[in-house]
């Protein structure tokens, strides 16, 4: 197939900001975890599917299949809609008192 660029798992981009390995990152709609490490500007991969333990907002409890969203101002998951971002869904109970929760991202937002 001429047109076939990349399967689309893992992403080679410039990093909007500064990032960790395992940081979670919003480009745009896509939203994927930081493979490495990388300085604003530079390159760095992001993995847009999988499922992932990210941290939480310990007061959120989340059930096994429940939408879980990123707060992009905090750069942490929560179970919040309003004024957020939807990622994915949980894939494990997420108890209120945990600080992560364990999320099958979408790779793109909606």
């Amino acid at each position: 197939m001429r047109n076939f660029i990349q399967t689309g798992g893992n992403l080679g981009l410039e990093a909007p900001y500064a990032v960790k390995s395992g940081d979670g990152v919003l480009i745009g709609s896509l939203f994927g975890i930081a493979a490495h490490s990388a300085a604003p500007g530079g390159d760095f991969t992001m993995l847009t599917t999988g499922v992932f333990e990210m941290p939480k907002v310990p007061a959120d409890a989340a059930a096994m299949g429940q939408k879980i969203y990123w707060n992009a101002a905090d750069r942490i998951c929560t179970t919040e809609a309003t004024g957020n971002t939807l990622i994915g869904a949980a894939v494990a109970e997420a108890f209120a008192g945990f600080n992560s929760c364990y999320v099958r991202l979408n790779g793109v937002t909606s």
